[in-house]
């Protein structure tokens, strides 16, 4: 697969400073009915993404969002409650929340456990797309938390051995201190290619992978305008995460997606999320300074490894997101020709100033 941190085209694009994006996702989201605190939240976790190079998981899911609030999957004005609560774990039912609101605060209270406990979990029921996790879990490691995030989707990847959808790509990240510039965050999905990158090829017309994904019947094949069903990382080991993510995220919290979907009950055609925040207070079981020593003498031995004669460098997990985003914080985000008209039409119609 090619290089997922790249932009997903060579069409023509319009360069825009990350801070005209912000305002115009959080103008966008407050005309659709969310509270400017609410509408800040997902527009900054959507323009992270873009910035680090994840154009998937960026402002281009602004329409879809806004599919959901239409057709009542997303709520715009939710009531996040606590449902269960432990010294050590608290599950926060999120009516529907944005992702990204309903992540945030789950990863905050599971820091907030943390800092009591040691250890802190958040499971979050009822959400809708999370979005970016590395978003996450970065937010508890800037808070010294090695960090955890997973979410549990609707079927949209196939499980290994089937040519049906039956499990979701079913992203997880982990995040750890590092550098104060650069902790280290792994961020990825179980499936050869994510659905955003499969909308991606699909807009710029471009051919996908050998062996990342099936059409609607079942069959594989490289045309972006037939792949539907993306296949599973590393065959059973991808589809197997899936399952249990699932198991961690939705059965664990009596909000089952995936048998919902598969069996086509009316619950199982709603979109829905489920998420998991989990943060381990390093502080307590380790000097803080001394573990970001041990991360960095790890990072350093790592790239002093004999390198492939085809690898310029060795590259740790976040890094090449972290490069991307200290560009993109210079030069803007670069955001295709097509989605600007998009926007356009968007901002026309809701009273939004364009950036």
């Amino acid at each position: 697969m090619g290089d997922p941190r790249q932009p997903a085209t060579r069409e023509a694009s319009q360069s825009v400073k990350a801070d005209d994006l912000r305002r115009f996702a959080r103008e966008i989201f407050a005309r659709a009915g969310m509270s400017d605190t609410h509408a800040g939240i997902v527009a900054d976790v959507l323009v992270w993404a873009d910035l680090r190079g994840v154009e998937s998981h960026g402002v281009i899911r602004i329409p879809r969002y806004l599919q959901m609030i239409a057709v009542g999957d997303l709520n715009p004005r939710p009531a996040i409650r606590v449902q269960t609560e432990t010294p050590a774990a608290v599950l926060l039912e999120a009516d529907r929340a944005a992702g990204p609101v309903a992540m945030t605060a789950g990863m905050d209270r599971a820091v907030e456990k943390a800092r009591e406990a040691g250890v802190g979990l958040a499971l979050v029921r009822g959400t809708t797309h999370t979005a970016a996790l590395g978003y996450y879990t970065l937010r508890g490691a800037g808070q010294g938390m090695a960090s955890i995030a997973l979410s549990g989707s609707i079927p949209n990847m196939a499980y290994h051995g089937a040519r049906a959808a039956g499990v979701s790509t079913s992203p997880i990240s982990i995040a750890v201190p590092g550098r104060p510039d650069a902790p280290l965050v792994f961020d990825m999905g179980a499936g050869v290619i994510s659905v955003g990158k499969l909308g991606q090829a699909r807009r710029a017309g471009r051919a996908i992978p050998a062996g990342s994904a099936l059409d609607a019947n079942g069959h594989p094949t490289t045309d972006p305008r037939a792949a539907q069903i993306p296949l599973p990382l590393g065959g059973p080991k991808g589809s197997g995460l899936a399952l249990m993510i699932e198991c961690v995220t939705s059965l664990v919290v009596s909000n089952s997606i995936l048998a919902e979907a598969l069996e086509g009950t009316p619950e199982g055609r709603r979109h829905k999320n489920n998420g998991l925040a989990l943060a381990i207070d390093v502080g307590r079981f380790c000097d803080p300074a001394a573990f970001r020593r041990e991360v960095e003498r790890l990072v350093r031995a790592l790239k002093a490894l004999p390198r492939d004669a085809e690898t310029d460098e060795i590259l740790l997990p976040g890094e090449r997101g972290q490069r991307t985003l200290e560009e993109r914080s210079r030069t803007g985000i670069p955001i295709p020709r097509a989605t600007v008209e998009e926007f356009s039409r968007l901002a026309e119609r809701l009273g939004v100033r364009m950036f």
